[in-house]
C-alpha cells in the first residue's frame, strides 16, 4: 500500500505537465483521486464518497482555474490560521483570500485536516462510514457550503459515478481518530504567551475569544500572529476600535450566514447590528445585505432580522 502511495503522490506532482493541461472526465479524476481517498477514509473516517464528490463538485472534476492553477480542490479559503500561499479570486466578494497547494496530494490532506478539526463537523464521525448521505446532507447542516441544494448534488454524484462502492464501515476506527485528532487540536487552542493562557472558542464555527481588561488589536494580534488589518476587518470594527466596550473577539473571518437553527433575530431595545452580528459569528454587511438595509443604520425593537438569507 505505502508503495502504491508513493507513486500516487509522484503522479500528483507531475500533474501541472499533464492534467492541468487539459480537461479530464469526471471519471479519470476519480480513477486519479480514489486511492487517495480511500487511505484518508482509513486514517481519518471521511468518507471516500464524499471526499471524491465534493473535489468534483468543488473544483469541476479538476478542471477549475483554482484547482488547475493552485492546487485547490476543495475551495478551502485561507482563514487566519493558514500559514501557507495565498491567492485571491472573485467569490461570494471580490478578490477572497484561497489557499495555494503544492500539489492536489496537500489539498486532499488540508481538506481531510479542514473537517476534522472543527467542532461544527464533530457530529459526522459519529455517523457509520457507509451513511454518505447522513454526511452529505450533514457537511451542509454544519455549513461547509451556502448552497442549499449542496447535500443532494453531493449524493447525486455518488449515486450516479458508484462512489459508494469505495465506502468502508470502519465507524468505529473513524471514531477514534475523530478523537485523537480532537485531543491534538484542543492541546494547542490554548495559546500561551510570557504573560497567561488564552482559550479559543468556537461560535458558528468561527474561533474567538474573550476579552480581558488591556485587551488591543496590537496585543491580541501578537498573542495569535495576525496582521494588523486582520482583527478590525473580522469583527466590523474601526482600527482604533475601544476593545474594553466588547465582550468578545473573533480571530478569524466571521461566516456568510447563521447556523441553520438561527434563521432570524427579533431586535431587542438598543441592539444594534453589529452586536447581532458579533452574537450569531455573521458577517455585518452580509445582515445589511440580507435585511435590505443601508450600511450604518440600526434596527427598530421588536423587528425581525434575517440571519442567513433574503426572504421574500
Amino acid at each position: 500500500m505505502r508503495n502504491k502511495l508513493l507513486i500516487f503522490i509522484a503522479v500528483l506532482l507531475l500533474l501541472p505537465f499533464g492534467l492541468h493541461s487539459q480537461r479530464i472526465t469526471r471519471r479519470e479524476y476519480i480513477e486519479t483521486y480514489k486511492d487517495w481517498a480511500i487511505q484518508n477514509m482509513q486514517e481519518t473516517g471521511i468518507p471516500a464518497s464524499i471526499t471524491l464528490a465534493q473535489g468534483i463538485l468543488e473544483s469541476a472534476s479538476g478542471n477549475s482555474k483554482l484547482a488547475r492553477e493552485d492546487n485547490n480542490h476543495f475551495g478551502i479559503k485561507c482563514h487566519s490560521d493558514w500559514k501557507g500561499e495565498r491567492v485571491y479570486h472573485h467569490d461570494d466578494a471580490r478578490n477572497e483570500c484561497f489557499r495555494k497547494y503544492k500539489s492536489p496530494y496537500d489539498s486532499f490532506k488540508d481538506h481531510a485536516e479542514f473537517l476534522t478539526t472543527r467542532d461544527r463537523y464533530a457530529f459526522l464521525f459519529e455517523l457509520p462510514t457507509t451513511d454518505y448521505k447522513g454526511w452529505a446532507r450533514g457537511l451542509s447542516k454544519a455549513g461547509y457550503a451556502t448552497n442549499p441544494q449542496y447535500p443532494e448534488l453531493l449524493i447525486r454524484i455518488i449515486e450516479e459515478e458508484g462512489l459508494y462502492t469505495y465506502d468502508q464501515n470502519i465507524s468505529e476506527a473513524a471514531k477514534q481518530a475523530y478523537r485523537n485528532n480532537q485531543r491534538q487540536r484542543l492541546s494547542s487552542d490554548i495559546v500561551i504567551n510570557a504573560f497567561e493562557k488564552r482559550a479559543v472558542k468556537y461560535n458558528n464555527g468561527v474561533k474567538y475569544i474573550e476579552l480581558k481588561e488591556g485587551d488591543t488589536f496590537k496585543s491580541i494580534s501578537q498573542m495569535f500572529g495576525l496582521k494588523d488589518w486582520e482583527l478590525p476587518t473580522y469583527n466590523d470594527l474601526p482600527a482604533n476600535a475601544d476593545l474594553s466596550k466588547y465582550a468578545i473577539l473573533y480571530i478569524e473571518s466571521k461566516r456568510r450566514n447563521a447556523h441553520p437553527n438561527h434563521k432570524t433575530h427579533v431586535v431587542k431595545n438598543g441592539e444594534t447590528m453589529h452586536a447581532i452580528s458579533q452574537q450569531y459569528g455573521v458577517r455585518l454587511k452580509k445582515l445589511y445585505y440580507y435585511n435590505e438595509m443601508e450600511p450604518g443604520t440600526e434596527p427598530q425593537s421588536g423587528e425581525i432580522i434575517k440571519l442567513r438569507k433574503k426572504i421574500k
